[in-house]
């Protein structure tokens, strides 16, 4: 990805360095961080490897967002293909996910990290659609995508295994250009799609 720095009211959010995994894993494998990601427990060395791939890829749009140069969180963007038949303009949507440290949970910066970067993909990358999938249990999750705006589109009951719950719902949520820059009202009656990966 380029070397993009965004820049909101109380936070900074820059591509993920090496020297910041040791700093991630300290909370991505808490117990209550781990219970809503599909990846579960993941270890140094294939967590390193996995952001070093990401930073290669021009399509990973990924950041670590930092509070006064502690990363408390990363929001994962992946540039991708949308559905349609031959003559579809290439990547115009994009996978959005987040995790984020719960020390710093209850002053609202996952979703001002978020909204940045919903920001960011839309008015300087040019995507036109951002999807985005949490476990429908995971409540905190569902209220950052709603506050950013994010319609939900999908209810997939029974489509989500989780470790411990066992068959548990999903939701899928997305957001259009036009809806953001208010060229165009969401709907509010959810429509039927494929799912697309949970938040990571």
């Amino acid at each position: 990805m380029e070397n993009t720095t965004v820049r909101t009211e109380r936070l900074e959010l820059r591509p993920v360095r090496d020297e910041d995994i040791d700093r991630i894993l300290e909370y991505r494998n808490l117990p209550q961080v781990t219970r809503w990601l599909l990846r579960t427990q993941v270890d140094s060395a294939s967590f390193r490897a996995a952001w070093r791939r990401a930073a290669a890829d021009p399509d990973d749009h990924s950041m670590a967002a930092t509070l006064d140069g502690v990363v408390i969180g990363t929001v994962s963007l992946d540039v991708v293909d949308g559905m349609g038949q031959p003559g579809m303009p290439p990547r115009t949507e994009a996978e959005l996910g987040y995790i984020f440290d719960p020390a710093y949970g209850g002053h609202g910066y996952a979703t001002e990290a978020v909204t940045a970067v919903v920001a960011h993909a839309f008015d300087r990358l040019g995507i036109r659609r951002i999807t985005a999938g949490c476990f429908a249990d995971n409540l905190a999750s569902v209220r950052i995508l709603e506050k950013v705006g994010m319609r939900r589109e999908q209810h997939g009951v029974g489509d989500s295994w989780h470790a411990e719950l066992g068959w548990v719902d999903g939701y899928t949520y997305a957001l259009l250009a036009d809806a953001w820059h208010g060229e165009a009202a969401p709907s509010e009656q959810p429509i039927a799609s494929a799912p697309v990966p949970r938040a990571r």
